[in-house]
């Protein structure tokens, strides 16, 4: 509000009090200078109008019991008298016809009728936002203060109060004070701040935009924010920013945008504001950081179900596919394997597309890279019952599982076991499984420490055990049939039971193994999952207790 050196004198010089009392004083005078005036009647009437709506405005500011301490009262009341000001002298210029032409004119009076609602809007402002209450320290006083809540507090209600050129001013003093500490700014930013800062995003000035929308971003990674964000409309202007800002702006924007879509509310109305477009043009096109964070978004977006057409329609899949191949960054790589990923969940239409454009080898060489391999072994497990098995092991696909059974993350390795359970649908393909090395490592993956990796793993070799040469793999690795004995407890939890119980069947024609299952307890399990009805367990059972009686006869 203080436009300069001089005035900020001017203001400094007189109390609060001073100030109300001479707004007072100008009020009555312009208004009845104003009945004066000659021409522009209707302009002139709606100034009166809003002339006349003053008075209470202040009464509300000086009646409140913090009014005198507060620095934005006076500087408020030093803004109102600055545009009463103003009226006398346009009014002065239109009595004695003085003004140079009638258009420059009836901008004046516009410029003055803006000023006046802008003066209105920020007494109610500062009333209604409560900050009266809180910044009651002078700024350089509550800066040096070792409780800097007061004048943050200030800070953000300029946000929102003045014109374009002060709230800029103020902006460019967050950004700094959030460098310094960010954690203070975030404790005390309200509802009504967060609404001046989206606002900021679409003011025509290129760097007040790069300012609020760095702010804005600090909020939304924060966490604490987002549904104040939305409720305050900022998806509009940040898909505007990341089309068409700076490059600052557009970085901020769409790493403003990933994290907002973590919601799946707010991930449909991103798609809704048109926010799709933008978003593979900067995958298209962008810089690494922006790829990245376009594709994290859009991994977002994917992941509801009623919005996946629209990423289509769009060309998203054979962008993502691009990403895979030649991306950037890792980050850029990962998301879009992702997005891969949720595309393919349940709709077959979405496969054909991923495997028609080339998605299947683009994913197997990702799996030669050293990424996080989840993903990307997720989507091929959503793919491969599209795709003859003839045309996936040329391509490598049972290395690169093996790879990452080996060494993936827990999750990955839960993802390749599924991939094999489905592909092994004959004989000639549950022998090539085992001849590339799967199954010590499913056996190893039996010892998981959840419950889904367990239960896949003992399905997985519950189907490759129906090959001979399979078997005896199983019975040859030490932890084969212990492993699968533990996983007969009949917990409810322990969803892997049934297909242990598959497995030791396809085992226990070898004596050894028998014994070894007799050993480790499974008859005791096998009655609990006998009187549970699980398929197949009554009879091991029978099978292992004629064993017990043999052995025990043998012996005597």
């Amino acid at each position: 509000m203080v436009e300069d050196g001089g005035e900020e004198v001017l203001v400094e010089t007189r109390t609060t009090e001073d100030w109300l009392f001479h707004a007072q004083e100008l009020v009555p005078l312009v208004i009845e200078k104003v009945r004066e005036a000659k021409g522009f009647p209707g302009r002139w009437k709606m100034i009166i109008s809003k002339l006349e709506q003053i008075p209470s405005h202040l009464s509300d500011l000086s009646s409140h019991p913090c009014f005198s301490k507060n620095t934005l009262c006076k500087e408020q009341l030093h803004a109102v008298s600055k545009t009463l000001a103003e009226a006398i002298q346009l009014v002065e210029l239109c009595v004695g016809e003085k003004y140079v032409g009638k258009l420059q004119m009836q901008s004046d009076l516009d410029a003055l009728s803006a000023k006046l609602d802008l003066n209105l809007r920020d007494c109610g402002l500062l009333i209604k936002t409560g900050v009266l209450g809180e910044a009651t320290l002078p700024s350089a006083v509550a800066c040096s203060s070792a409780e800097p809540e007061p004048a943050t507090r200030e800070l953000l209600a300029r946000l929102q109060i003045g014109h374009l050129e002060a709230k800029h001013r103020s902006l460019d003093s967050l950004v700094e004070l959030m460098k310094e500490d960010e954690r203070n700014v975030l404790a005390v930013l309200g509802r009504s701040n967060v609404s001046a800062l989206v606002q900021l995003l679409t003011a025509t000035s290129p760097r007040i935009q790069e300012k609020a929308v760095t702010v804005i971003c600090s909020l939304a990674e924060s966490g604490s924010f987002e549904n104040w964000l939305v409720a305050e409309g900022v998806l509009p202007p940040l898909i505007r920013l990341a089309e068409s800002g700076t490059t600052v702006g557009k970085e901020k924007a769409t790493i403003s945008l990933q994290r907002l879509s973590i919601s799946a509310e707010t991930a449909r109305s991103i798609v809704g504001h048109g926010g799709v477009g933008p978003l593979i043009g900067i995958c298209r096109t962008g810089d690494s950081v922006l790829q990245a964070a376009a594709a994290g978004t859009l991994k977002n977006l994917s992941a509801v179900p009623e919005v996946r057409h629209t990423l289509t329609g769009e060309g998203i899949v054979r962008v993502m596919i691009n990403l895979i191949d030649s991306g950037m960054l890792l980050g850029s790589k990962e998301n879009a394997a992702e997005c891969l990923q949720n595309l393919t969940a349940g709709n077959d239409s979405l496969r054909r597309s991923v495997i028609s454009e080339g998605g299947i080898r683009s994913l197997l060489v990702y799996l030669d890279r050293p990424l996080p391999q989840e993903s990307a072994v997720g989507a091929l497990r959503n793919l491969v019952g599209l795709v003859s098995i003839q045309i996936l092991v040329p391509l490598g696909l049972l290395p690169r599982l093996v790879h990452v059974l080996k060494a993936g993350s827990l999750g990955a390795q839960e993802a390749a076991a599924s991939v094999i359970c489905r592909i092994c649908s004959n004989t000639e393909i549950k022998r090539l499984v085992g001849e590339a090395g799967c199954i010590p490592l499913l056996v190893k993956m039996l010892e998981a420490k959840t419950n889904g990796a367990r239960e896949i793993a003992a399905q997985t070799i519950s189907s490759l055990v129906t090959f001979s040469q399979n078997r005896r793999e199983v019975k040859k690795d030490e932890n084969g049939v212990p492993n699968l004995v533990q996983l007969l407890d009949p917990n409810p939890q322990n969803t892997a039971k049934k297909y242990a119980v598959s497995c030791l069947g396809s085992l226990s024609s070898s004596k050894k193994c028998k014994k070894l299952m007799i050993s480790y307890g499974a008859i005791g399990y096998l009655k609990k999952l006998s009187d549970m009805d699980i398929p197949g367990a009554k009879k091991l059972l029978e099978r292992l207790e004629r064993g017990k009686l043999r052995s025990l006869f043998s012996r005597k």
